[in-house]
């Protein structure tokens, strides 16, 4: 279901609790929400007024992937960047790394199974957005 985005500062500044496998229809309302939005290409739950850590992204092929319990664990080339948000007005100057190596679940059959993944790139650039969204971190 598309679900209207949050700008409220107090629900996106509150750190998300851990995502469960009940949390399914969650991540369908975030990819059915970034669906709706023109050149939107992640969506994390806090921004449907959700706090759980989770969140849906597009990959360069187009496919929207969804990650629950996102943690970095490992991140190089650090660089400034400019970013924007769908739910905050101004852009940020942040630091963000070109290759990061993540731990998250994935549903696979209605259970959560860990993963671990190199990602590089805008969608590495994307995953460390989102987690900062997890984390009520305002960019």
């Amino acid at each position: 279901m598309i679900k209207d985005l949050v700008t409220d500062e107090a629900i996106l500044s509150t750190p998300c609790e851990p995502a469960t496998a009940e949390d399914a229809p969650v991540a369908q309302d975030l990819a059915d929400t970034l669906a709706s939005i023109e050149d939107a290409a992640c969506l994390a739950a806090n921004q449907i007024g959700v706090t759980k850590a989770l969140f849906v992204y597009q990959d360069d092929a187009g496919e929207v992937h969804a990650m629950y319990n996102p943690k970095i664990l490992m991140a190089l080339g650090g660089a400034k960047v400019a970013e924007s948000c769908l739910t905050h007005e101004e852009p940020s100057t942040v630091t963000r790394f070109a290759k990061i190596k993540v731990s998250f679940d994935e549903l696979v059959d209605g259970q959560l199974k860990a993963r671990r993944r190199d990602f590089t790139g805008w969608v590495a650039q994307m995953i460390q957005h989102m987690v900062d969204h997890c984390k009520g971190k305002l960019v």
